[in-house]
């Protein structure tokens, strides 16, 4: 064989080489995830117990099982993560985050799903979702009234927990039992031991979290500025959120609930309501009471005669303390309510819990480790803060709207208190002292179809813009757990941080550019990003 040949046969065998290897397709982005983690501590054996695929069976049982709002579950048009992972020990979630940045798709996290706008699971570019729901073990220390919780845990099984181990020791967070630990506590949490003990995260003592880089930090290796960012400026803009470790408070053995219902057409409700405002945030800070303002149907009584339209103001309390002494705070600060003792139930802190939960009087503890929740609902949330008492003819007419507009509700939920006494820069929740109440505007429907969901989303924006001259203005505030996508969209593009001060003002105040500050300091790629995310300083090229 003459070497002129045998180098034509060596160039022919290269040649086919190169052609077969440009012909064949790319790996995908499935199989260079699961490379990836199975290279970044993540056995072989593990992968298909914690990544799936659209292709897997089990794939669509588990992007439902924590959609809690019935607009996201339509399995035909709302988005679907490219893959979801469902990791069981911290490690894989740094993995999931390293692997993540390697596909350069955005990553979504979840924790319980009450996400109002569903950003935790949808999204308009091609995703991954990182579900936390198998991080869930919860460890309760009496002797110095702390706990760990992972953030894939429920808040009915932080109370539960707790009461397992002490029938003296509580928590100031959430009262829908189903709702995320993670998402919470790092939006700030808010529940009705508000005036006694602060906001969720004015009891949090340190936490775990996954940085861009795939560390796992606790507070003192993250440093003051990101643990104070991750305390009410939202976690998924920073990290991946493992656990926080939180400090428990005394609750009494006994303490007492009551539910008091007034009409409209009883003369004396509207002045109820207007005493409640300036009462409510004044009062002992043992009592938080609930204000829920709603239109309804009254059924006619004669026969033939038509059915009305009136409002139901429900004045709910948690009282840490007995009857007694409610009763003697309430005839003396608010007599208008008209309570009486046969209206007040005294009970465990536990079984207060419960009842704020909506379970009977014969619901066990046990209950509150049912991660299902309530039957799917479609919903929308709104939010505002009132500073100046609303005045009585400002009320009828806000009731003349709402009977209009059919079935748009409103909850008022009390300041004052501990929640006074909070500097507005101590935690990014800027919304402290000069607060009376806090507005959580509210619509659910059954009916299916776009039709029905125009008209509702219709009805509360309606409300929302009605009620203008009576709320905070310049920046007119909103809750960050009560997410809100009405009022500011992020695309990430050259525009993200004017964009995001649009929202951000309204969430954080003066707090947003000290976020932001942090943000840049530890992402300074937004790699963590979502329609409502703290921008960095630096401008991004658009990522999705």
């Amino acid at each position: 064989m003459s070497p002129s040949f045998l180098f034509f046969l060596l160039f022919l065998l290269k040649f086919n080489s190169l052609s077969s290897h440009a012909s064949s397709p790319p790996p995908s982005v499935y199989d260079t995830f699961v490379n990836c983690l199975t290279i970044n501590s993540v056995p072989q054996s593990e992968i298909s117990k914690i990544v799936y695929s659209p292709n897997d069976p089990s794939f669509n049982s588990i992007l439902q099982a924590y959609i809690r709002n019935g607009r996201f579950f339509n399995s035909s048009t709302t988005s679907k993560p490219v893959i979801i992972v469902t990791p069981t020990v911290e490690s894989q979630v740094a993995g999931v985050v390293i692997c993540t940045k390697q596909t350069n798709l955005q990553l979504k996290i979840r924790s319980g799903g009450h996400d109002y706008e569903g950003i935790s699971y949808i999204s308009d570019v091609p995703f991954i979702m990182l579900d936390m729901f198998n991080l869930r073990s919860i460890s309760i220390d009496t002797n110095d009234k702390t706990a760990w919780v992972q953030t894939g845990a429920i808040l009915g099984e932080l109370y539960y927990n707790i009461w397992k181990k002490s029938e003296v020791l509580g928590f100031p967070a959430g009262v829908c039992p189903t709702v995320g630990v993670g998402g919470h506590v790092s939006g700030g949490g808010y529940g009705n031991m508000l005036r006694k003990f602060g906001l969720t995260v004015d009891n949090v003592l340190d936490a775990r979290l996954v940085d861009v880089n795939g560390r796992i930090l606790d507070r003192k290796s993250m440093g003051e500025d990101l643990f104070w960012a991750i305390k009410g400026g939202g976690g998924a803009s920073f990290g991946v959120i493992l656990a926080f470790q939180i400090q428990l408070v005394t609750v009494p053995q006994i303490v007492t609930y009551f539910r008091v219902e007034r009409f409209i057409e009883d003369n004396t409700t509207t002045d109820a309501v207007v005493q409640w405002q300036n009462v409510a945030s004044k009062i002992d800070n043992d009592l938080y009471m609930r204000l829920l303002i709603q239109p309804i149907t009254v059924k006619a009584k004669a026969k033939g005669a038509k059915s009305t339209k009136s409002i139901r103001a429900t004045f709910i309390a948690l009282f840490l303390g007995d009857s007694s002494r409610l009763m003697s705070l309430i005839s003396k600060e608010f007599p208008l309510l008209g309570l009486t003792k046969q209206d007040c139930l005294e009970m465990s802190w536990i079984d207060s819990v419960l009842h704020w939960a909506n379970f009977d009087s014969t619901t066990k503890p046990e209950a509150l480790l049912n991660r299902k929740g309530d039957p799917l609902n479609y919903l929308k949330r709104k939010s505002d803060y009132v500073q100046t008492s609303i005045p009585k003819n400002g009320l009828e007419s806000i009731f003349e709207k709402m009977i209009s507009l059919g079935k748009a509700g409103m909850v008022f939920n009390p300041y004052g208190g501990r929640m006074g006494e909070i500097a507005e820069g101590e935690t990014p929740f800027p919304h402290r002292s000069g607060i009376l109440f806090k507005i959580q505007y509210s619509v659910n429907w059954h009916e299916e179809g776009l039709t029905a969901e125009k008209d509702y989303l219709s009805q509360i924006r309606d409300l929302y813009s009605f009620m203008t001259p009576y709320v905070s203005k310049n920046p007119r505030q909103a809750y960050l757990n009560y997410r809100d996508l009405d009022i500011g969209i992020n695309d990430q593009g050259p525009q993200s941080l004017e964009k995001g001060r649009v929202y951000g003002t309204k969430y954080f105040k003066n707090n947003f550019d000290r976020l932001v500050k942090v943000k840049s300091m530890v992402d300074p790629q937004n790699f963590f990003r979502n329609e409502q995310s703290i921008p960095t300083l630096r401008k991004q090229r658009k990522m999705f």
